[in-house]
């Protein structure tokens, strides 16, 4: 199984429309998005095109492919126009060798983990920067921003089968990738 993995959209409908357009062109079979989907929230300035009605309409035209987890800029009324459950705190995909345990970031993260074996994957947004980082107990990875991206980072991305990890900017190319095999 092929994930497509993106976090932040932040109501902005050019991002979002990348990514739909990059979830087609990678020929992913789910879209993971890891919280943050409609509203800015009051430390971050508008994204480009914000515009949460068109959001929530590309999103829900691909609902049977997307999983998402909460951000904290989610809410209860995003979630009466969005077609696809958002409310969940964090989501559990199961790989053969690894468990990925993806959520926002706000709750759970590198200084609150849950519990984890050694080549499980802590993944999460909310930060808004890439990063792929080697713990004690498991591996934290972040995609960065879809719309909004900090500390000079891409807008971007990652793909991942289970075994390896790519980071992309909104246009495909790649920047950064993990193997863990």
């Amino acid at each position: 199984m092929k994930i497509l993995i993106a976090s932040d959209i932040h109501g902005s409908a050019y991002y979002c429309e990348k990514i739909v357009e990059a979830f087609e062109r990678e020929g992913a079979d789910k879209l993971l998005l890891l919280g943050d989907v409609l509203y800015h929230g009051p430390r971050n300035d508008l994204p480009r095109d914000y515009d949460p009605k068109r959001v929530s309409a590309m999103l829900n035209a691909i609902k049977e492919k997307i999983i998402c987890v909460k951000g904290n800029c989610d809410s209860e009324v995003d979630q009466m126009v969005l077609e696809f459950p958002i409310m969940a705190p964090y989501a559990i995909i199961a790989f053969e060798k690894r468990v990925i345990f993806a959520t926002h970031g706000h709750t759970y993260n590198v200084d609150q983990p849950p519990f984890l074996n050694k080549c499980d994957v802590l993944l999460y947004g909310h930060f808004h920067v890439p990063r792929c980082e080697e713990h004690e107990g498991f591996i934290y990875m972040n995609p960065g921003s879809v719309s909004i991206p900090k500390e000079n980072s891409q807008h971007s991305y990652m793909v991942t089968d289970g075994d390896n990890f790519v980071w992309k900017n909104t246009d495909g190319e790649p920047y950064m990738e993990k193997h863990l095999g």
